[in-house]
């Protein structure tokens, strides 16, 4: 299903101008990457708010691209300089956030300020520059959150969604996707135990033995969300099918016979994840890669999903890391690795 909509998203994106908030982060420099292999915009906006950033990106991109980025300095909390950087854009990919689970929890006004009201933002400058479409990225802590970090992504997602409301005769249509942890992206727990082992730890660090997660890599993900944009109408939350494994398996296959110390859970940390929750299901339907939580408007149509073969999710069906069908091996995940 990906690689028929995948197809039809790239044919889009040929001579489009194409804005990635948080266009330097470990999604944004993907997508980039594969917007320019893949496609031919005219234009690729990256808007982040770290020069440094930005010049090794302009570093490693080279010059063959030269006429086709444009890097703007900027941050989503800045409702003028999006509006500035929004004009004549077709296509936004909202990857900015502040991520980091515990850091939000000691300075929650920072986290709120970029998180939700860059969101509002967001959405704002995309309205006043008639986007046609914008994709917000989300996460799986948005669900049943926990923690101020998915609390604030839940509060994006309701943004982004109710933000269909306000389009009128602009047009603009938002949605939003949410998946699991990255594999090898900043801040997940792979270049931590990559650095360790590499270090020579004796001992791995895991929160709790009992612990899982969802995992999905760089480029699937950048292709998932590509996909989505041929497929949205306007205020769906797509969520992909993709495996789980625990923490503690992930530790034992990538340093077999290292002993690994319980450590317990941090502040805000859930032990599984969810993605899609028991209350949400009565508006979730499934497709052969994704799931696809509707939304409760009166114009949206779902008979365009019916088409393509899609079927409601069983009644008290509920989308967690600890109970999902789709496990990893090691095999699997040592391919992961190679080949983010």
């Amino acid at each position: 299903m990906t690689s028929k909509f995948l197809k039809s998203a790239l044919a889009d994106f040929n001579g489009a101008s194409i804005l990635i908030t948080g266009g330097t982060g470990s999604f944004g420099r993907q997508f980039v990457r594969f917007l320019l292999d893949n496609a031919k915009p005219r234009r690729i906006i990256i808007f982040s708010r770290d020069e440094f950033k930005q010049y090794e990106m302009q570093q490693q991109l080279g010059t063959a691209h030269e006429g086709v980025l444009r890097f703007f300095i900027g941050d989503v909390r800045d409702r003028t300089r999006l509006e500035l950087a929004m004009r004549e854009v077709d296509y936004c990919v909202h990857a900015a956030a502040l991520k980091h689970v515990p850091t939000a929890e000691y300075n929650p006004i920072e986290c709120i300020r970029t998180n939700v009201y860059g969101a509002e933002n967001v959405v704002h400058a995309a309205l006043a520059a008639g986007v046609r479409k914008v994709i917000a990225l989300s996460t799986d802590k948005a669900a049943s959150p926990i923690n101020l970090y998915g609390a604030s992504k839940l509060a994006s997602d309701k943004i982004f969604v109710a933000s269909n409301n306000l389009s009128g005769s602009v047009g603009t249509r938002f949605s939003v996707v949410r998946y699991g942890n990255v594999v090898g992206s900043r801040g997940s727990v792979i270049p931590l135990f990559r650095k360790l082992i590499g270090e020579g730890a004796t001992e791995l660090p895991i929160t709790d033995d009992r612990m899982t997660r969802f995992w999905i890599t760089l480029r699937h993900g950048v292709e998932f969300v590509a996909s989505c944009f041929a497929m949205m109408q306007g205020g769906e939350i797509y969520v992909p099918k993709i495996p789980s494994m625990r923490v503690a398996d992930l530790a034992s296959c990538m340093a077999p016979g290292l002993p690994q110390r319980v450590i317990g859970i941090r502040p805000g940390e859930k032990l599984h994840e969810v993605m899609i929750t028991e209350d949400d299901s009565r508006q979730t339907f499934e497709m052969d890669d994704r799931y696809v939580i509707e939304p409760a408007f009166n114009w949206w149509q779902r008979q365009a999903y019916v088409d393509l073969g899609t079927q409601p999710v069983p009644d008290g069906f509920s989308y967690r890391s600890d109970s999902n069908t789709d496990w990893l091996t090691s095999e699997r995940l040592a391919a992961l690795l190679q080949n983010p």
